[in-house]
């Protein structure tokens, strides 16, 4: 694996771990603005991603797999990070402080609604990631280098079509809740 590969890997465990750290300090240690602070640094975490994927290419590294999953890591953890911590947040709450509301499972149409606000999501994490994609692919402009970035936005368009179809589909066809018969 090189080393684009293993910084993804560092990144995103950096990203559970600096959430883990804020909501620990947040409400068991009782020090909510540390707490928020280390939850506020997630963004930090992409930042340095992005520089270290950039400065690969930028040294003449040809694209691989990794510098394309490197720009849909930052897109998601953009577009879904706030959404990722609060579920965290409600989760944390609940099952370890024995505080908050339960979280609720979401079924019919108001399962659908908020499918649809996580393809939203998805869309914005595409427009961050493909963009960045695009914009390697500009700045380098060699497309024998930079097949992977292209070959990533093509596969992500169809993703991305397919969780759409996802989406309509709990439109027409609602999620039922379970029969808890017994």
């Amino acid at each position: 694996m090189n080393f684009v590969a293993w910084m993804i890997v560092t990144c995103e465990i950096m990203f559970w771990i600096v959430i883990v750290l804020g909501l620990v300090t947040r409400y068991v240690f009782k020090l909510n603005r540390l707490g928020i602070f280390l939850l506020a640094l997630t963004p930090v975490i992409d930042l340095i991603l992005l520089i270290i994927t950039g400065i690969d290419l930028y040294l003449g590294a040809t694209a691989t797999q990794a510098h394309a999953i490197a720009g849909v890591y930052i897109g998601v953890s953009i577009a879904f990070g706030k959404s990722m911590i609060q579920w965290a947040d409600q989760r944390f709450q609940y099952y370890v402080t024995k505080q908050g509301a339960k979280p609720a499972k979401r079924f019919g149409m108001e399962h659908a609604k908020h499918y649809m606000k996580g393809w939203l999501r998805h869309v914005i994490a595409y427009l961050i990631g493909a963009g960045l994609l695009a914009a390697m692919i500009y700045l380098i402009n060699d497309p024998t280098r930079t097949e992977a970035l292209s070959g990533m936005i093509k596969i992500w368009s169809i993703v991305l079509s397919i969780d759409l179809i996802i989406t309509i589909s709990y439109f027409i066809w609602p999620k039922k809740a379970k029969n808890r018969a017994g």
